[in-house]
């Protein structure tokens, strides 16, 4: 009966009325809702025999959609909240029934009712998704990945929690109902992923064969050419030969008519001429040869010159800055002893009245406080005493600055060998001169006589009493003898008594 009311097309009719639900007139809200239940009811179990494909793809999403259509219309109503809930209790029975896609089913209206804010129209469509969910025995797995956590969050604390939760297990159980779908299509998956890796293996050592192939070509190609251009290198310089030769019989033969011409006494000078500019040519090239060898064999010896010139600079550059070093020093150390007068040479600028005042304050205070020992032997051994303790003590520091000299010319004497060493040419080329300049030690020794001749001028220029605290050529400046030489000569009056 329901497949000739479809044939018939009173199901199309019907579906018809109820697209113009919103037209309707006042107080036919109930009929509209009864006639969606009964049309409902009556496309559950049809069998539209060769009008199947149109029956699922045109015909119940029409009819879906006039449903939902005429739910959104009776939710804006108060008094429509009863035949709404007539009306939505016809879609699980169509999604029980048929298969329908999601996309068709759900229209805009679905969404209009999803948008309302009253309880009793979110309960209604949970309990018609629960009401599909349990008596539908397909797998939701494909169509409601992350549904549980969705109304988990967003449709808890809305008054209908028992729902969801009821909603929410059967998901989940449904999920642990099927596992071995999941694990088929993971085993489908793996086996469309090997049949095309093999195929695209396969096809990879199809092209190998061809690529092979392709290098071969050109590899032989590229063979063949560099043999062509060697072939036309080759006869290149064959042509340039045979030129050359031609050249050169075409230049004999030219001079052998050219001699033929000339009168035979003129041959004999013309030969010579051509022979003496061949020579000259020769010696030319000989002497360009011979000076280029003589350059090169010379080239090592000029580059160890310089290298020795340089680092003769080097050291005088060192030296210099060392000597104004140790003056700046000498200096500074000067600056901070304050000087010191010996109790026998007067001041630096001592005229004869302040010399004679001197000696009479001395004279005076060795007349107030009269020593214990008044012999004058006592006091002219004591004086000996004194100047032999001085003596000894200023070669003691004489020793030690002649000590220190020394170390000093060593050490340079070290480093200027270091830096000949440093220098030197290999052994398979060295001369006489070089190993010559290892051995003579000219270069310090001519240093040390400058260092020398230049503190002895400069000792001759100072005066008698800055003289004291030296020693010059061994002599001994601070004997008994020569003291009082230079007292006797230098005391006024001192000859008189």
């Amino acid at each position: 009966v329901k497949s000739r009311l479809y044939l018939s097309g009173v199901l199309s009719h019907c579906v018809l009325l109820l697209s113009r639900a919103p037209r309707m007139p006042r107080g036919n809200w109930g009929a509209a809702a009864t006639l969606a239940q009964l049309t409902s009811s009556c496309c559950v179990g049809v069998d539209p025999g060769r009008h199947s494909q149109a029956f699922h793809r045109l015909f119940l999403p029409s009819l879906m959609d006039g449903i939902l259509s005429l739910a959104s219309q009776l939710i804006r109503r108060a008094e429509g909240l009863s035949l709404f809930r007539k009306v939505m209790d016809s879609p699980p029975s169509l999604l029980i029934g048929h298969f329908i896609d999601g996309e068709r089913s759900l229209s805009v209206h679905y969404e209009q009712i999803q948008m309302s804010e009253d309880v009793t129209v979110s309960l209604v469509c949970v309990q018609m998704w629960l009401q599909s969910c349990t008596a539908s025995q397909r797998s939701l797995t494909s169509v409601s990945a992350g549904l549980d956590s969705l109304l988990d969050k967003d449709w808890r604390g809305r008054g209908f929690d028992p729902e969801v939760d009821q909603l929410i297990a059967l998901i989940q159980s449904d999920t642990r109902r099927f596992p071995q779908v999941s694990l088929s299509r993971v085993r489908a998956a793996c086996l469309i992923q090997a049949a095309w890796k093999s195929y695209q293996t396969r096809r990879r050592v199809k092209s190998l064969n061809r690529a092979v192939s392709t290098l071969q070509r050109r590899y032989r190609s590229r063979q063949q050419q560099q043999k062509e251009e060697q072939r036309w290198e080759e006869e290149l310089k064959y042509q340039v030969c045979v030129r050359r030769q031609q050249a050169r019989r075409k230049f004999h033969q030219k001079q052998r008519q050219l001699l033929q011409l000339l009168p035979p006494d003129q041959v004999q000078p013309y030969l010579q001429d051509c022979e003496r500019r061949a020579a000259v040519v020769i010696q030319s090239f000989w002497r360009g040869f011979r000076e280029r060898q003589r350059y090169n064999n010379n080239n090592n010896t000029l580059r160890h010159t310089h290298a020795r010139q340089q680092a003769a600079r080097t050291l005088q550059r060192a030296v210099h800055t060392l000597v104004f070093l140790l003056q700046q020093r000498s200096i500074r150390r000067a600056a901070m002893v304050p000087p010191t007068t010996s109790f026998w040479i007067g001041q630096n600028g001592l005229t004869d009245s302040r010399r004679a005042e001197l000696k009479r304050q001395v004279e005076e205070h060795v007349s107030q406080h009269p020593s214990s020992r008044v012999s004058r032997q006592e006091c002219e051994r004591l004086h000996e005493e004194v100047q032999l303790l001085l003596l000894s003590e200023l070669q003691r520091g004489g020793r030690q600055r002649r000590e220190e000299q020394r170390v000093e010319a060593l050490l340079a004497h070290t480093h200027t060998q270091l830096e000949l060493l440093r220098d030197a040419p290999p052994l398979s080329v060295v001369t006489t001169t070089d190993a010559d300049s290892f051995l003579s030690p000219s270069g310090p020794v001519a240093v040390r006589a400058r260092d020398s001749h230049h503190a002895a001028l400069q000792a001759s220029r100072l005066p008698w009493w800055r003289t004291l605290k030296e020693t010059a050529g061994g002599v001994d400046m601070f004997s008994p003898a020569h003291l009082q030489e230079r007292e006797v000569t230098t005391t006024p009056g001192r000859k008189e008594s």
